[in-house]
């Protein structure tokens, strides 16, 4: 058994994907583990601060990887298209402005990157929040998805009322509700941090202490590897 867990870790984090969830976990546990030793103590020193220098170098390693995201999210973009015909139709239509908005996300980080790096002239400011802005309102889009396919199995359990389903069907459609509640909880999650990250002014802008950050990253983050073992489990059987 532990072996095949060993293996399974392993084999996550050989590939981009599972490796960026790792790093991403690792960078907001140790803003959290470093934001709450430092309590109330601004600038921190010690252990407190060099975990939050780590959990900033891991971020920025993180940046640096989503310079080759660009292609990848075309890609998904271009196999989804408008969506399947067989979709809730507004379902497929969240799901177009999110990709749109998280393909357009990209560039405005790459441009803010490298405003901050001199790779060219100009103010990165402005691109971070469009960034942010963008990253929020995917996060917006992705949770009113979630919602609408919510109401929709509550409505197949409804009419299944009528005819008793399977236990199959049940399982089946009990897994869909588990997982879209998940990412609900992940999608907000991230979406307070979204707002924190924007200018000062905007709702609860810049008022997040570190620890306050890591907490909800890191919630957010195990959630996403939750869901990609879960994937990996199904995959595999």
């Amino acid at each position: 058994m532990a072996a095949g867990a060993l293996g399974a870790l392993v084999a996550a984090l050989e590939s981009y994907r599972g490796r960026d969830r790792a790093v991403r976990a690792l960078s907001y546990g140790c803003q959290l583990a470093g934001g709450a030793l430092a309590g109330t103590r601004s600038p921190a020193e010690g252990l407190p601060g060099s975990l939050l220098a780590v959990s900033a170098q891991l971020s920025s390693c993180r940046t640096v990887l989503r310079l080759l995201d660009d292609l990848a999210m075309l890609s998904y973009s271009r196999a989804y298209g408008l969506g399947p015909k067989d979709e809730d139709a507004l379902v497929r239509g969240l799901s177009v402005l999110r990709n749109v908005a998280d393909q357009l996300y990209y560039p405005c980080e790459h441009v803010a990157w490298a405003a901050d790096n001199g790779v060219i002239r100009g103010r990165s400011r402005r691109w971070w929040a469009a960034s942010t802005a963008l990253w929020g309102l995917s996060l917006v889009l992705g949770t009113l998805r979630s919602l609408r396919i919510l109401f929709r199995l509550r409505r197949k359990l409804r009419q299944q009322k009528r005819a008793p389903p399977s236990p199959q069907s049940q399982q089946k459609i009990r897994a869909q509700v588990k997982a879209e509640v998940l990412s609900i909880v992940s999608n907000l999650a991230d979406l307070c941090n979204a707002i924190h990250w924007l200018p000062p002014g905007f709702l609860w802008a810049g008022r997040f202490p570190p620890w306050l950050v890591g907490l909800l990253g890191t919630i957010s983050s195990l959630i996403g590897i939750y869901q990609a073992s879960g994937k990996s489990s199904s995959g595999a059987a």
